[in-house]
């Protein structure tokens, strides 16, 4: 006992804390396996995936003359012009699996998805183009201060009060028809309208966020050794200022495409979006009340398609805040 004593106070003086393990384990210093530290995205890794909720919500991100309910079958001879399923088999029957609406037999199971794509098109794109606008803004208002970051505010201001949806509704009468016909061949007809219209009238606040975690970041001590060293300010900006803005990037990205689902269905809905001949969540909303006492279901498909996919958003955004901010965590 008197000999081990001995031993901790020669480490205590002497070896420091590696050589102490090593006398409590009774082992050689040789012996000891370094640990390795966990890098950054490790740690969010490792804190976002045990949200089983968020992951769950990332995963979750496709007749005759009168509308029929959910697993029907439907003669395809009672079709003027038979869906393709059809083809080939004129005495057999189409399957709809959630019914299918009242103008020309159409499957709304497969409108669904369709519209699944045109929705998430107007949604990924417009966050793209608010995100791209806003981190430049933001990162130049809070980096350079002064006369820029005035003019910037000032642009911001003008633009958070700007009637959004006058301007939505004056476009769709003036010059809206001829905007929807540009497609650049892949896109549905009133994508790109809607989103050069979210882009145009949605970056603000974005530009806002960047701008509050720039003026924090300017004043951190890698700044000012990257100053002395005499790095250029475009250098700083791009190395060094907006890697740290990943996260507030990413958790805005995912709460915003929630959000511009929700407005392309609410504006397709008044006929202010999406062309009313394309299968869109928004369109088929708008179509669904025509038959609200026979077949009810053609509301409550897209209403759930949107339900779901903005709450999955919405979750997915909370758990990669956790994620990033541990200290947000409940």
């Amino acid at each position: 006992m008197a000999t081990e004593q001995k031993e901790r106070e020669l480490v205590g003086s002497q070896a420091g804390l590696a050589s102490a393990i090593a006398v409590e384990t009774h082992g050689e210093l040789g012996e000891i396996e370094a640990v390795r530290a966990r890098g950054y995205w490790e740690q969010v890794w490792r804190r976002f995936r045990r949200d089983k909720v968020a992951i769950i919500s990332g995963a979750l991100h496709g007749v005759n003359q009168l509308p029929v309910g959910p697993l029907s079958h439907v003669p395809c001879s009672g079709f003027a012009v038979p869906p393709s399923g059809c083809q080939g088999h004129p005495r057999g029957t189409q399957l709809y699996i959630l019914g299918a609406d009242g103008q020309l037999g159409n499957d709304e199971f497969l409108r669904l998805l369709y519209g699944a794509r045109v929705s998430l098109e107007v949604a990924v794109l417009s966050t793209i183009g608010i995100m791209l606008i806003g981190i430049l803004l933001g990162t130049l208002a809070g980096y350079y201060r002064g006369w820029i970051d005035t003019a910037i505010s000032r642009v911001i201001e003008l633009t958070m009060v700007f009637p959004a949806l006058l301007f939505i509704i004056a476009l769709s009468a003036t010059v809206g028809p001829r905007l929807n016909h540009v497609t650049f061949g892949i896109f549905a007809q009133g994508v790109v309208t809607l989103v050069l219209v979210f882009t145009l009238l949605g970056w603000f606040y974005p530009a806002r966020i960047m701008r509050a975690q720039v003026l924090s970041l300017r004043e951190k001590e890698f700044v000012e050794a990257a100053r002395m060293i005499g790095a250029s300010d475009a250098r700083i900006m791009r190395s060094h200022v907006v890697p740290h803005l990943v996260a507030p990037i990413i958790v805005y990205s995912t709460l915003s495409m929630a959000s511009y689902i929700l407005l392309e269905a609410s504006l397709s809905f008044l006929g202010l979006g999406i062309n009313q001949n394309i299968p869109s969540w928004g369109n088929l909303l708008s179509t669904g009340p025509q038959y609200y006492l026979t077949q009810p279901w053609l509301m409550l498909w897209p209403g759930l398609a949107i339900l779901s996919t903005t709450l999955a958003f919405n979750l997915l955004g909370d758990g990669l805040r956790d994620a990033f901010d541990p200290r947000s965590a409940r």
